[in-house]
Formats: structure tokens, C-alpha cells, sequence
């Protein structure tokens, strides 16, 4: 058999990753072992219980204010401490994370084979996604195979002289999750979304990225603030981060509008199903951009720049930035021009047919000589 050691520490991460464990788990030629760091520990947790995944080894590594160094050396660590426990042939790690960083040099160190899911996405900026982008090149330097979403991604990988032959295109899991979680009639985990009038449009919103903490989320917040002050007939639902440099700047700002909703973080159930009965999304999150796609749900990417620009070539995501007036117009634009609208949700989602898991599992095997 195949041993493989999956390691991953944040929800997004687990929610990408845990429609491969579950194919992992199903296939008789492969011994599947999970780590997770609890890089985020509440978070994280949602969706393993969701997925009914229980890891064999948690480090929980989250400490309130941690830097990129405490989680980056605490994860290292306790990786390689697993990594000798278990001798896995095959280190298995998702995008762009500091623990994704920390278990691909645990994997290098202990000359283990790595295997990078979600690989080739970049923005070439090393600041914007900070510290993602980088996290992303270290990994991409050390896998012996490289799982790339898109061809463009596969083209990222073959202009830094990574070999051809250690690159898959799968697709992207994010959309295997959607695939997972979508339910008729479902009933959400949270009490105020069952109260939710889904006759009105409704703006689901993300906003945490670590760059934009500062000023330029105080700009989301105003472009939010003047949008629902704008147009009364939406409701603006926000599930707000639990990172304190987040809630101190957004709900000073965003409480007390009568159509805007701020939540504590949904679980993944939820968030993707008031996704999918919303009239479009505006987010700073990468895995939003590839989700809300495949739903059919333009997106307002509220960043500089994006490392998923097959999504904007395809005409799915509008890249706002993240300026005040750019985020409003933006939005303005698609709650008042029908014909934008619609061209934005009737756009083809780049990121796969919702099997990329399989095709990882096969490519594993195949590695391996076993498939």
C-alpha cells in the first residue's frame, strides 16, 4: 500500500482537501493518514465535523495574535515529528497556507515525496497575497508532483522549469466541495440566515485577507456601507472573521444597518448554500472566486490582484481593487445594469467538472505504479 500523510491546518484548506480524503480514504490501495496543524482552530474544526473527518494526528498549533513565525516554526516542528512517526511515502499538502509552507520543507528535510494540491497559482507580486504567494513558490520548488487546477496554472509551473511530467490538471476541489455541500431546501446551521428574504438580492461578502487589513478594508466597509444605504432593497450578510485586526475595523463600521447581517464564520454547508441563493458575492477570499462560479454568482474581488485570472479571463470575477469608489461602482453596476448581470452569471466556470479528487487519487497511483 501507499502511505500518505495529508496535512493541513485552515478551513480553507480543509474544505478543498476533504473531498480528496475522502477519496483517499475509499481507495483499498492507499493508507491515508491525516495531520492538522489547527492553524485556525474553530474554523477548522467546522468542517472536519462536516465531512465527518477525524485526523490522526492535531497539533493544535493556534495561539491568539500568532505571527507567520510562531505557526510557520511551530507547524515545522510537529510535522517532522509525524513525518518520522509514519515514514508516509507521500507528504501531501493544499495551496498556499503557512502550514502548507511548513510541511512541504518538513517533507524536503526528511527527503520525503511531496505532492502539491492547488499548485501553480500565482500573482507575481510577493506581497499580494502576503504571505500566500510565496508560501505557493516554496512548494511549487519542492513537489514531485504538482496537482494544477487550470492550464494556465499547469503554464505557471512550466515557465519556473518545473518538469512537465510532474504536473497533473485535475481541476479544482474547491468545486468537488461545492458538489458535497449544495442541498435543496436546505435549512442553515445559522438561525438569522433561515430568516433571510431570498425574494430581495442577496450580497454575500467576505473580507480578512491579511493586506487588506488597514485602510483598505475601511475602504470595503465605506464601499459596503454606501451600497446599503443606496439600495434599501438588499441585504448584505458578512460572516465576519474572527481575526482581531478584522472585527476591530468592521464592526465599528458595518453594526447597526438595517440591511446588513454580520455573523460569526459560517461553516462550509452554509456558506456555500447562501452562496448559491444569493444574487452575487463580493470577497477578498481566493476559494470564493471558484466557488461562487460554478454556482452561477458574479463576484466582486475586492483586491489588487488575484492569482485566479482564468476566472476573470472567463468573464465570472470583476477585479474591484480596493478602493472605496471602485468596490461601489462595481457593485452599482451589476445591481442596476441587467445585461452586465447577466453576462457575469451566464459565464463558464474555469475551475473543472467537480472530480478533481479523483483525478489526484489516480495520479497517485500512478506515481506509484500501482494504477
Amino acid at each position: 500500500m501507499i502511505k500518505t500523510l495529508s496535512v493541513f491546518g485552515t478551513r480553507p484548506e480543509a474544505t478543498k482537501m476533504a473531498p480528496l480524503m475522502l477519496a483517499l480514504q475509499e481507495c483499498p490501495l492507499i493508507d491515508s493518514k491525516i495531520a492538522v496543524t489547527a492553524q485556525h482552530r474553530e474554523q477548522l474544526d467546522q468542517v472536519l465535523n462536516i465531512f465527518g473527518i477525524t485526523p490522526d494526528y492535531d497539533l493544535d498549533i493556534m495561539r491568539p495574535r500568532q505571527s507567520l513565525a510562531d505557526v510557520t516554526s511551530r507547524a515545522l516542528k510537529g510535522i517532522e515529528d509525524i513525518i518520522k512517526t509514519e515514514n508516509p511515502d507521500l507528504v501531501l499538502v493544499h495551496g498556499d497556507t503557512s502550514t502548507t509552507l511548513a510541511s512541504s520543507l518538513a517533507a524536503y528535510y526528511n527527503r520525503k515525496a511531496l505532492g502539491h494540491v492547488e499548485a501553480g497559482l500565482r500573482t507575481y507580486d510577493k506581497y499580494q497575497p502576503f504571505p500566500e504567494e510565496i508560501n505557493r513558490k516554496v512548494a511549487s520548488a519542492i513537489a514531485d508532483l504538482n496537482f494544477a487546477p487550470t492550464e494556465h496554472a499547469k503554464n505557471n509551473l512550466i515557465k519556473e522549469n518545473i518538469s512537465a511530467h510532474t504536473i497533473y490538471v485535475t481541476g479544482n476541489t474547491a468545486i468537488d466541495c461545492v458538489r458535497h455541500t449544495l442541498r435543496p431546501g436546505y435549512v442553515f446551521h445559522e438561525p438569522v440566515l433561515n430568516s433571510l428574504d431570498f425574494s430581495k438580492r442577496v450580497l454575500t461578502m467576505t473580507a480578512h485577507r491579511r493586506e487588506n487589513l488597514g485602510r483598505p478594508l475601511e475602504n470595503i466597509c465605506g464601499a459596503v456601507r454606501r451600497l446599503a444605504n443606496d439600495f434599501k432593497d438588499i441585504a448584505v450578510i458578512y460572516p465576519v472573521h474572527l481575526n482581531p485586526a478584522v472585527r476591530e475595523t468592521v464592526f465599528p463600521m458595518l453594526s447597526g444597518l438595517p440591511n446588513v447581517t454580520l455573523t460569526e464564520p459560517l461553516d462550509v454547508q452554509d456558506l456555500n448554500n447562501l452562496m448559491n441563493r444569493s444574487y452575487m458575492v463580493l470577497t477578498d477570499s481566493g476559494g470564493l472566486q471558484e466557488e461562487a462560479p460554478a454556482m452561477g454568482k458574479p463576484v466582486i474581488v475586492m483586491r489588487n490582484v488575484t492569482e485566479r485570472p482564468e476566472a476573470v479571463e472567463a468573464g465570472t470575477v470583476e477585479l474591484a481593487g480596493v478602493a472605496e469608489d471602485d468596490i461601489y461602482n462595481a457593485a452599482k453596476r451589476l445591481l442596476t445594469d441587467a445585461g452586465r448581470y447577466k453576462q457575469m452569471a451566464s459565464a463558464k466556470n474555469p475551475y473543472g467538472d467537480g472530480r478533481a479528487s479523483e483525478r489526484i487519487r489516480d495520479a497517485i497511483l500512478k506515481y506509484f505504479m500501482i494504477g
